[in-house]
C-alpha cells in the first residue's frame, strides 16, 4: 500500500510561476504586512498543486476474488451514475437545498462497504449520498429523497445531507463536523456489551481531524477497545481551505493515530482494491475484539465543496492531475488486464444506467410532503402529549 498517495507538490518541470508572487501559509505571515497584499495570502489557486502518485499496477495482484471486484465494479458505477444524475436534477431546481456529491471519491464507499456485513453499522458526513448507496439502500427512495418528496427514503424530511436507512444500518448522515465520530462509538459499544462482532464505520472529512470530538472519540474507541473503524476521506480540501495549511503534521488523520496506540494507516482512496484490503484487515481485528482502527483515504473531489462552489480555489494543474486518476477508468483497466471482457463490464454500466433512469421517474412521480406530515416522525411515541 502506498504510504503516501499525496505528493509534496511542486509545479511541472518548465512550468513559470515567476510572475506570481509567493503564496504564503496562514498564520505564518502577518496578514497586511509592508509590501503584503493581504488578498494573495489567501490565493490557494496560485499555490503549487498537491498531484497523486502513480496508480500502483502492482495492487493487480492483491488476493481478491473476482466476484468482489466486480462487484466493487458496479456500485462504483451505481454511485457515479446517481451522483451525475443528481447534478443534473439539481442543474433542473428540483434538488432541494444544497447537495456534496462525492463524484471521484467513489472508491472508498465501494471498498469499505464491500468489507462489511449487512449488519455492521455505517455513519456519514453531509456528503452521504454514496455511503447510504454504498450500504444498499434502494436508487429510487434515495434519489426521492433529494428531491424532497414523499417517496423518499425519509419521506423528503431529510434531503441531501441527511440521508439514512436504520433499515440498511446507514445511520445516518451529520452536518455537524466530527460530531458523529462520537456517536459511532455508541453503536459500537451497543455490538459490544450485547456480544455481537458487528463494527461500526464511521467516516469523516480530513477538516473533523481538527475538532476537538475527532480525539475524543479516537481515545474512547481506543481506551474501551471498541469495534470502530474510523475512516477518513482526505480529499486535500476542508471546504475551500486547504487542510495541510492549518494541520501540523502532513497526514492529518494518520500522523495522529499513534497518539491513541493505533496504527498509522494511509491508503489509496481512488483504489478500492487498496481501500478494500486496509477496510477487511480493520473489520477483522475489531470483530475479534481488539479494538479500532484508524484509515485515511487520499483521493479528490471531481467539483467543487457543494453546487454553490465552483471550485476555483484548485490550482489547474492539479485538478487535471487527479482528474487523471479517476477511480473509475482505472478500476476498468485494472479488470480488463485481469482477463475480464470488455462486453462484462459495458453490460455492467448499461444494467446501471437503466437502473438510474428507473430511479429518476420513481423520483420524480413522487409528491411533495404536504401539511399532515408535519408533525410526524418527530416524537419518539408518535405524538407531543407525553411532554406536557
Amino acid at each position: 500500500m502506498s504510504t503516501d498517495a499525496v505528493a509534496d507538490g511542486h509545479g511541472a518541470a518548465g512550468s513559470d510561476t515567476s510572475a506570481a508572487p509567493p503564496i504564503a501559509a496562514p498564520m505564518r505571515t502577518a496578514m497586511g504586512a509592508a509590501g503584503t497584499d493581504p488578498s494573495q495570502l489567501y490565493d490557494y489557486g496560485r499555490r503549487p498543486p498537491r498531484l497523486p502518485d502513480p496508480v500502483n499496477v502492482a495492487n493487480d495482484d492483491l488476493d481478491i476474488a473476482l466476484d468482489d471486484r466486480l462487484a466493487m465494479y458496479k456500485m462504483q458505477q451505481i454511485l457515479r451514475q446517481m451522483e451525475r444524475r443528481a447534478y443534473d436534477l439539481f442543474l433542473q431546481n428540483l434538488v432541494k437545498g444544497t447537495s456534496h456529491l462525492s463524484l471521484g471519491m467513489e472508491a472508498v464507499s465501494a471498498g469499505v462497504a464491500r468489507a462489511q456485513r449487512p449488519d455492521d453499522y455505517t455513519f456519514a458526513t453531509y456528503r452521504g449520498h454514496a455511503h447510504t448507496m454504498a450500504r444498499g439502500a434502494p436508487l429510487g427512495p434515495v434519489l426521492a429523497e433529494l428531491l424532497g418528496r414523499e417517496n423518499g427514503i425519509l419521506k423528503g424530511k431529510g434531503g441531501s445531507m441527511h440521508l439514512a436507512s436504520v433499515e440498511h444500518n446507514m445511520m445516518g448522515s451529520y452536518a455537524i463536523i466530527g460530531a458523529h465520530l462520537c456517536i459511532a462509538n455508541g453503536t459500537a459499544w451497543s455490538a459490544q456489551m450485547r456480544g455481537t462482532d458487528q463494527v461500526t464505520v464511521a467516516f469523516f472529512g480530513d477538516g473533523a481531524t481538527n475538532i476537538g470530538a475527532f480525539h475524543e472519540a479516537l481515545n474512547m474507541a481506543a481506551t474501551w477497545k471498541l469495534p470502530t473503524i474510523f475512516v477518513c476521506e482526505n480529499n486535500l480540501y476542508m471546504e475551500y481551505t486547504p487542510i495541510d495549511l492549518v494541520s501540523a503534521v502532513p497526514n492529518p488523520a494518520a500522523d495522529r493515530a499513534g497518539a491513541y496506540g493505533l496504527q498509522s494507516i494511509i491508503v489509496d482512496g481512488n483504489d478500492a482494491d487498496e481501500v478494500y484490503v486496509a477496510a477487511a484487515a480493520a473489520v477483522s481485528k475489531a470483530r475479534a475484539g481488539e479494538g479500532p482502527s484508524l484509515i485515511e483515504a487520499k483521493t479528490y473531489r471531481h467539483g467543487g465543496h457543494s453546487r454553490a462552489d465552483p471550485g476555483k480555489y484548485r490550482p489547474d494543474e492539479e485538478v487535471e492531475a487527479w482528474l487523471q486518476r479517476d477511480p473509475i477508468p482505472l478500476y476498468h483497466q485494472r479488470l480488463l488486464r485481469l482477463g475480464v471482457d470488455e462486453s462484462t463490464l459495458l453490460s455492467i454500466q448499461q444494467d446501471v444506467a437503466a437502473r438510474v433512469d428507473e430511479a429518476t421517474e420513481f423520483a420524480r412521480s413522487g409528491a411533495e410532503p404536504g401539511p399532515q406530515h408535519l408533525m410526524s416522525d418527530v416524537w419518539a411515541d408518535g405524538g407531543s402529549a407525553w411532554r406536557n
